[in-house]
């Protein structure tokens, strides 16, 4: 359980610790696969893997994505989980640990962004979520599911699907909107110890912990603000 910055809550966050043998397949060459890329898609971050939210471009014509911001450190490389003979398709560009997101820079060569995968199509930025909405996540862990919202806030919502590590950094829609970025599941404490931490198991279990997702125009905003790679994002 994590204290996420800004959030003021116990966070059960998602990055899932790999070793570095599920990286890379000894004798096998890298850099000669192409990685198709979008928003619920695996990728490896160091020796971590959490979910890609969405991809697409920014104001300066960078092939660009976005994940959650615990899952990563600037610099690190990135890979595609489902295509490791791809190598490295990019690198982590910037990082706000305060407000969970990071943005990645992707290698044109080694990557085909596409708007869908599995059950997310991705065709723009949505407006926030209200208490009462159905939202779906699709998260390289759990995949695709959906569940009301049950608390909004200005940077961040709280909703009933489901979040296990890996997930973070998935996308979080409604219909074909990206509404939000999926950062963890909470947990209840009283005195600083779980009293009640149910994850999911299986995914479509109607009774779990509430997962919690950033509001997806805050973090576009303050990118922009920065002025930086990733900048006037724009999804496929």
């Amino acid at each position: 359980m994590v204290a996420l910055g800004r959030f003021g809550i116990r966070m059960a966050l998602g990055a899932v610790v790999l070793t570095f043998a599920a990286v890379g397949i000894p004798g096998v060459a890298t850099g000669e696969a192409v990685a198709s890329l979008g928003g619920g898609s695996g990728i490896l971050l160091g020796r971590g893997v959490c979910t890609l939210t969405t991809i697409g471009y920014d104001r300066a014509d960078r092939l660009v994505g976005l994940t959650a911001g615990h899952c990563t450190e600037i610099g690190m490389s990135v890979r595609a989980e489902r295509t490791p003979d791809a190598g490295v398709v990019g690198t982590v560009a910037a990082v706000d640990h305060y407000n969970d997101y990071a943005v990645l820079e992707f290698d044109r060569a080694k990557v085909e962004p596409v708007r869908q995968v599995a059950a997310t199509l991705i065709g723009g930025i949505g407006t926030p979520p209200r208490q009462g909405d159905v939202v779906c996540k699709n998260g390289r862990t759990t995949g695709y599911n959906c569940g009301v919202v049950w608390d909004t806030h200005r940077w961040w919502f709280q909703n009933q699907s489901c979040s296990q590590p890996g997930d973070s950094g998935g996308p979080v829609t409604i219909g074909d909107r990206l509404v939000g970025m999926n950062v963890g599941h909470i947990g209840v404490q009283l005195v600083g110890v779980t009293v009640f931490d149910m994850v999911c198991k299986p995914s479509f279990a109607p009774l779990h912990d509430p997962a919690v997702a950033t509001q997806i125009g805050m973090v576009l905003d303050d990118i922009d603000r920065g002025g930086g790679v990733g900048s006037g994002f724009r999804p496929l």
